[in-house]
């Protein structure tokens, strides 16, 4: 097969679902459901196609003309979703996500997505480029490893524009970051883990440490730290993440995968002095962030250490509150386990990924957890992907329930 005419059934994660003549099912970017289209293919496996519309043949009430000139069929693979108008992009997401929790985490979900007050055009604070080989700045081709040389990103911060118009010989990707009011820089990765900041013309050596306000907060931000790319991410997680805590002074919260601090630095302020929050966190850029971030709060400690179940068991207890923001992958591996074994009261788990969510989520409803919320937060525009904040309460098991009533019998 190379190319077919197809009817674009639902939505998926990697395109709609359309059915091959032999039955295959094909996913197809670039369409929505409901439409007719000629596509190309690009790969196949013995269950399932991949391809891409190439032409529309009748189109769906929610189709619009992309925003961006590098959006298209063999063009820029960074969105997904350009062709889609705001209320057709939703619906498709909340599908996606709804889908993915049943069919993984057999969780019955259908909640709504929540938007945030910036729109979609320059919310992108962070992105993440590779180089062609005339040096030339760009994102790459869906699917390829071809680089789509651009002139500038429709999703990025206006003031990142500049970085576009220079040759970057060498670099392997460059990574360019706009984060709260300062000088934007580009991080040049050249291989063998050597990264440098640098102005967005590729020249003077530049620190890259951002300073950004949050909420009344303020926080350092390494070049090499992680943070959250949509401008309003980090105000609406923090909001988010706080209330589902559902915290009260006093109470003792553990922040895993913690980054520079973002969530431990306000739940600090909640519990107060008699209270305890420990940050545990694997790269030492974000570490040495997250305790310049609290410095004023020394009832906060910050591990530099990897999230694994011989350290969850260490610092988790019945007590506690979790709060957890792991990579796209999900919990790594054992830590759910861990989790379901120490018993905090509550957990709250930041997602960017529904999959990931979903199948560690059912490890923790298997083993003892009831779901109490799951929100979902469009903060990936015109792209399938979605930030979720789930929040769980530990069951009491008839040990703990039997010990409470000899308790309450006894006083």
């Amino acid at each position: 097969m190379s190319e077919l005419e197809l009817e674009v059934e639902r939505p998926a994660l990697g395109g709609g679902v359309a059915h091959a003549p032999d039955g295959r099912v094909v996913f197809v970017r670039l369409a929505l459901a409901g439409e007719r289209v000629r596509v190309r293919v690009l790969d196949e496996a013995t269950r399932f196609v991949r391809a891409e519309a190439v032409a529309v043949v009748r189109a769906a009430a929610g189709r619009v003309a992309p925003p961006c000139p590098h959006a298209g069929a063999g063009r820029c693979g960074g969105c997904d979703l350009q062709h889609a108008d705001e209320a057709t992009e939703r619906a498709w997401k909340e599908a996606v996500v709804a889908e993915q929790l049943a069919r993984i985490g057999r969780i019955d979900w259908r909640g709504s997505l929540r938007r945030p007050p910036s729109p979609a055009a320059g919310s992108r604070t962070r992105l993440r480029g590779a180089v062609d080989p005339a040096g030339r700045l760009g994102l790459r081709r869906s699917r390829s490893h071809e680089v789509e040389a651009l002139d500038g990103c429709w999703l990025a911060d206006p003031r990142l524009r500049a970085a576009f118009a220079h040759r970057w010989p060498g670099a392997r990707e460059v990574e360019l970051r706009a984060l709260g009011e300062g000088e934007p820089v580009a991080v040049i990765d050249a291989g063998g883990g050597v990264r440098r900041a640098v102005g967005l013309d590729g020249r003077g050596a530049r620190d890259g440490v951002a300073r950004v306000r949050v909420g009344g907060y303020d926080y350092r931000v390494s070049a090499d730290s992680f943070w959250q790319s949509h401008r309003d991410a980090p105000a609406l997680l923090v909001e988010a993440v706080t209330a589902a805590a559902a915290l009260g002074a006093g109470e003792r919260v553990v922040d895993l995968y913690a980054g520079v601090g973002l969530f431990s630095r306000p739940l600090a302020d909640v519990v107060g002095s008699r209270g305890r929050v420990d940050a545990v966190e694997a790269s030492p850029s974000a570490c040495a962030d997250a305790r310049a971030n609290v410095v004023d709060t020394p009832w906060v400690g910050v591990h530099e250490a990897p999230v694994d179940p011989a350290g969850v068991a260490r610092v988790v207890d019945a007590e506690s509150v979790v709060v957890c923001d792991p990579p796209r992958t999900g919990l790594g591996r054992g830590v759910a386990d861990a989790l379901a074994r120490a018993r905090p009261r509550r957990v709250v788990y930041v997602s960017c990924d529904a999959a990931t969510l979903a199948r560690d989520l059912r490890k923790l409803l298997d083993q003892g957890f009831t779901l109490v919320g799951l929100d979902a937060y469009d903060l990936f525009p015109k792209t399938e992907h979605v930030e979720l904040v789930a929040s769980l309460d530990a069951v009491p098991s008839r040990v703990d329930s039997a010990r409470e009533a000899r308790r309450s019998r006894t006083s």
